[in-house]
């Protein structure tokens, strides 16, 4: 049975920034690679409807995954939906992910679920790649920096 993901954050920092961390290649290829990988946005059309292509390099060995997917939902600083698929055929299927948004005092929650990962993977695997992920986010977007520095 593929299985499911579900992780939850609370991040300093607006719900709109986070969000936009999502759609824009430049901070995608900074905070999604998990630990000893580095990313690859390939093309990006960040519209429903619209898809993107991506690929992680595995730093040590330099080997590598691509994978895409389509927009399903998008509601700026409150949800995104997407879909994944992987180009390797032995990660056969198609997952989707969930991400919402919701505006605190000083924080945003975040919440993430990823459905449909192939039996291949181990879902112990997603939780660790995502958790390293969820930290280097809250890294790039918590500060707040002034124009000009």
């Amino acid at each position: 049975m593929p299985g499911t993901v579900t992780l939850h954050r609370v991040i300093r920092a607006p719900a709109e920034r986070i969000y936009r961390a999502f759609l824009d290649p430049d901070a995608m290829v900074k905070w999604l690679p998990p630990h000893g990988f580095t990313g690859k946005v390939h093309s990006m059309d960040a519209r429903v409807g619209g898809g993107y292509r991506m690929s992680f390099t595995n730093f040590g060995t330099g080997g590598s995954h691509s994978f895409g997917g389509t927009y399903l939902e998008l509601v700026p600083g409150e949800k995104l939906r997407y879909n994944d698929q992987f180009d390797n055929p032995d990660l056969p299927g198609q997952m989707e992910v969930t991400v919402t948004l919701k505006r605190g005092m000083v924080s945003t929650e975040l919440h993430v679920v990823q459905q449909g990962i192939p039996d291949s993977i181990p879902v112990e695997f997603c939780y660790l790649g995502w958790q390293e992920s969820l930290e280097m986010l809250a890294k790039l977007v918590e500060p707040e920096i002034p124009d000009g520095a």
